[in-house]
């Protein structure tokens, strides 16, 4: 048994949110790894983001 009761109470809760993830508008899949590709919008938004976010 757990100390920590919060733990115990609040496993069904979700952590993080994945409809903005890069994944989630997926065009197609690779056959045989079955590996998402990513719509064109998606990686331009990823891209600006990490050009946004380079230290």
């Amino acid at each position: 048994m757990a100390k920590n009761k919060f733990k115990e109470n609040h496993r069904d809760r979700t952590i993080e949110n994945h409809q903005t993830a890069a994944w989630a508008n997926i065009k197609d899949l690779k056959p045989q790894s079955r590996v998402p590709i990513p719509d064109e919008i998606e990686v331009r938004n990823a891209k600006e983001y990490v050009d946004t976010n380079q230290k």
